[in-house]
């Protein structure tokens, strides 16, 4: 399962806020900023730190994209 911070940028652009200022408000670090940019995994204290930051929700900023379901050797051969 991945992950999508695609939330949180919209809710930057809403709030007139850069990444940098974010990252600066929220105390967090530019590399958890890199990670959130390319939808990686960050601890649960760098998303405290935002939702803190943003007064909002965990899911106000981030959302699980569920895998695409594989074909099975079986399925792939109908």
């Amino acid at each position: 399962m991945k992950m999508s911070y695609n939330k949180l940028w919209k809710l930057l652009i809403d709030k007139q806020m850069k990444k940098s200022d974010l990252r600066k408000k929220a105390g967090i670090s530019s590399s958890s900023l890199a990670k959130l940019t390319k939808d990686e995994n960050v601890t649960t204290e760098v998303l405290a730190k935002i939702c803190q930051e943003l007064q909002c929700d965990v899911a106000d900023i981030m959302e699980f994209i569920p895998d695409e379901p594989q074909e099975t050797e079986t399925e792939a051969q109908e």
